[in-house]
């Protein structure tokens, strides 16, 4: 098995660098084409945020077919045994939407660049304007690991039950039905409220917090290991991180809801709670 298998869920740019020149590594860049051409880690390929995501209006954040996903990955030059390392310039959530992408289709080896592009930059790691083409495999994707991914009937299935925690990592305004992005405002009902934002460290690139501060902030909200945790936002863009925040503290029951509000706020069968 290779050294890169070992490489934790969350990395820091200095050991990242030490794995530059490693063949079983694939890092990608998912910031704005526009950063990425300006300057990326070298050997990065990027991935257009865009192609994570399938559109079915209202639902704007679906998990895309697997053949789409198939041609993607393939495009980037994936292959199964290959440990991905994903970051972007906006907080990762693009990135870690990446990684809950390959959690569901059960690819094992995965890392998010701790602060992504920022804290790179800051730790004094190269960037290169260069373009990096790879070279073209036959990732085949399958969801593997359904247990990654939430859907309605699954969540109205749960509602109410004691060992599931729903996660709604929007801002307040938007939880509390103040600020409407959908035909309904509010959450769904029992859900606790923690901006994604808050899991991150300002003064330190938007790396995550440390980990009593993350463990802190979720046990008060009753978001407990022992629970199941289902995540949303209004595309599963920001719940993306907050999956991953999960993930790296060995949270084993974690799912996310690429529906999310876009979806349940716009159905009037769903119940809503303001």
């Amino acid at each position: 098995m290779s050294s890169a298998s070992h490489l934790p869920l969350l990395i820091e740019p200095e050991l990242l660098q030490t794995r530059l020149a490693d063949p079983t590594v694939l890092i990608v860049d998912l910031c704005d084409p526009a950063s990425y051409a300006a300057g990326h880690i070298p050997g990065a390929a990027h991935l257009a945020y865009s192609e994570l995501i399938w559109v079915k209006p209202p639902m704007m954040g679906l998990l895309p077919p697997e053949s789409h996903l198939s041609e993607v990955l393939s495009r980037l030059g994936l292959t199964p045994g290959q440990q991905v390392v994903a970051y972007d310039e906006e907080g990762n959530g693009r990135a870690s939407r990446l990684l809950w992408t390959l959690s569901a289709l059960g690819h094992a080896q995965l890392s998010l660049l701790n602060g992504g592009v920022h804290a790179w930059d800051a730790a004094g790691g190269a960037l290169e304007a260069q373009f990096h083409h790879p070279e073209r495999s036959a990732y085949q994707a399958r969801i593997l690991n359904p247990a990654a991914v939430a859907n309605r009937d699954y969540i109205l299935s749960r509602l109410g039950q004691p060992d599931l925690a729903l996660l709604d990592t929007r801002t307040t305004a938007e939880y509390a039905g103040a600020d409407v992005r959908a035909a309904r405002g509010g959450h769904i009902p029992g859900a606790v409220n923690l901006n994604w934002t808050d899991a991150m460290d300002p003064q330190r690139q938007g790396r995550f917090q440390p980990d009593p501060v993350l463990r802190e902030m979720l046990e008060a909200r009753g978001v407990t290991p022992d629970k199941e945790v289902i995540v949303y936002c209004q595309t599963h863009h920001r719940s993306a991180h907050t999956y991953w925040v999960l993930r790296y503290l060995g949270y084993s029951r974690v799912r996310g809801y690429p529906g999310a509000w876009s979806e349940w706020g716009n159905d009037p069968a769903l119940p809503v709670e303001i």
